[in-house]
């Protein structure tokens, strides 16, 4: 199957409250340099990813005073409350700017560590899967549930257990209708590949690496910055 046009979103309306940092967490230094422009780097520098939105808050001040903010491949749009809302913005302005645009990948913005490898087999998987691909690791741990009072209730067959990362790849279009959908009427979907799981499609995992963290607290900031270095 052939993969044409691609631009990609990427949602940076958030505050990462569990940062507890003062500024939003992709506007947080590594080695010198924004989080936000080492997730976008991988995006900007694919020979296949015609262009990226970026989803901002509408009260933001940061993300224009970064140098990556002058690339001729970005382009930026007022997000929303919600992941859905500001992905759906990103979507929408793709479709106005590129009505030939086919599909769309969706990364976090705190997720600097994305290699070129990683976008190159989302690609890759729609020979097999039309229907969409995420990057996502296996789980290697031991998986238990438990109840509410936190007492183990069963171990999960951690061979069927994967840990979501993004970028997340799917058809603009079904991806705009999907999520419109999933606003309208109330969906509790936290990525792309929940919403067209309640559409009963199966979107296909592609594995990812352990390189491949979301900022979320301050210990992952030397993590990342750990595993940048070790691409120089």
């Amino acid at each position: 199957m052939s993969v044409n046009n691609i631009w990609a979103v990427v949602p940076a309306a958030g505050t990462g409250s569990r940062m507890g940092s003062d500024i939003p967490k992709q506007y947080l230094l590594i080695n010198n340099q924004c989080v936000i422009e080492y997730s976008l780097s991988a995006l900007l520098e694919h020979e296949l990813i015609q262009g990226v939105v970026v989803a901002l808050a509408e009260t933001d001040q940061h993300f224009q005073t970064l140098a990556i903010a002058k690339h001729p491949k970005l382009t930026t749009v007022i997000g929303g409350s919600t992941r859905a809302e500001s992905v759906l913005a990103g979507v929408e302005a793709i479709l106005d700017y590129d009505a030939s645009c086919d599909w769309v990948m969706v990364h976090d913005a705190a997720r600097p560590c994305l290699k070129a490898n990683d976008i190159n087999g989302l690609i890759q998987s729609l020979r097999q899967n039309d229907c969409g691909a995420i990057l996502a690791q296996p789980v290697v741990e031991t998986v238990k549930t438990s109840d509410k009072d936190g007492l183990i209730s069963a171990t999960i067959d951690r061979q069927t257990v994967f840990l979501a990362q993004t970028p997340q790849f799917f058809g603009v279009r079904a991806l705009r209708e999907g999520y419109s959908r999933a606003i309208a009427e109330g969906w509790s979907v936290t990525d792309e590949a929940s919403v067209f799981e309640k559409l009963n499609n199966q979107p296909r995992i592609v594995p990812g690496g352990r390189h491949n963290i979301k900022i979320t607290h301050p210990e992952d900031l030397a993590l990342a910055s750990f595993y940048l270095q070790q691409e120089i």
